[in-house]
């Protein structure tokens, strides 16, 4: 195994996709925010200072990732057919459990849009509540679960099931 964004004298280099076939493609990513009971119950109550904490940090993550091509270096523009992120209260934590879903039709990943927009949407909450709450923290950020391509579907082996449409 080698790592594709790296050439043969190591110098970074963005991968040529452009004799891999157009194939439908979804990836799925989560990522926690766990914050004290006070800052959780401001997000519940959507009187955190700056507004609807997870209705303002899902439309940050559908941004996040249509910026993907922008942001990381080597990673190709895709053209997104689809994104959603849900970002759920989580009262056991407590926090927020945040899930991005990317969908394209493209020659190659969607991974790292998912990624992103769940990276995106987990800052933004973590900004909204850094007054009430300074230790705040970001955790789990990964990729549940991939479809389509040339390596075909993986799936996190602890990855909860997942609601269809998410």
């Amino acid at each position: 195994m080698t790592l594709t964004h790296l050439d043969a004298e190591g110098r970074a280099r963005m991968v040529d996709v452009g004799d891999k076939p157009v194939t439908a493609r979804r990836a799925v990513a989560e990522g926690r925010v766990i914050m004290s009971a006070d800052a959780f119950a401001l997000v519940l109550d959507a009187t955190a200072n700056k507004g609807d904490v997870l209705t303002v940090a899902e439309v940050a993550g559908v941004m996040g990732a249509k910026l993907t091509g922008a942001l990381i270096p080597l990673c190709h523009p895709v053209p997104l057919d689809r994104v959603t992120v849900v970002v759920e209260p989580m009262a056991e934590w407590p926090g927020v459990r945040i899930v991005a879903t990317a969908s394209a039709t493209a020659r190659t990943g969607i991974e790292m849009e998912a990624l992103v927009a769940t990276s995106v949407a987990a800052l933004t909450v973590f900004d909204m509540v850094k007054a009430a709450d300074r230790g705040a923290r970001i955790e789990g950020i990964r990729v549940l679960e991939k479809s389509g391509g040339a390596r075909g579907d993986w799936r996190a082996p602890d990855a909860l099931d997942l609601e269809e449409g998410v």
